[in-house]
């Protein structure tokens, strides 16, 4: 048996990196780091622990937005959602509440599915 987190890694396809790392710096608060020493650039997505979780890369989403890659926010969904909206992406579902906490749906600045979610309070 693993004691491995489910997620191990996510990669989020974008069309312009540096309007998307803005978008998710903005949205949830990462810091971004470029980096053009692979074969494709791509800008992975760090928090205050310095964990690479993912990274966006240069792309284009699937028609229907793909699988939904919830991230972490910061502070309140409200302000989260907001940011989101002032950011260019659109929230798309009202607040969902489920025993870890509380989340919405979203789609980011490229299309792509993701989740806007606040851990509960312990």
């Amino acid at each position: 048996m693993t004691t491995s987190p489910v997620l191990v890694w996510c990669e989020i396809p974008v069309t312009d990196l540096d309007k998307s790392a803005k978008f998710y710096e903005t949205v949830f608060g990462y810091s971004t780091v470029r980096d053009d020493t692979q074969v494709n650039p791509m800008v992975n997505l760090t928090t205050d622990m310095q964990a690479i979780a993912g990274h966006l890369y240069p792309g284009t989403s699937a028609p229907d937005g793909g699988n939904t890659v919830h991230l972490a926010l910061s502070d309140k969904l409200e302000d989260g959602m907001k940011r989101c909206a002032d950011a260019g992406g659109v929230v798309v579902s009202p607040i969902i509440t489920i025993p870890p906490g509380r989340f919405a749906y979203a789609k980011d600045i490229d299309g792509n599915s993701i989740g806007l979610f606040e851990p509960a309070m312990a």
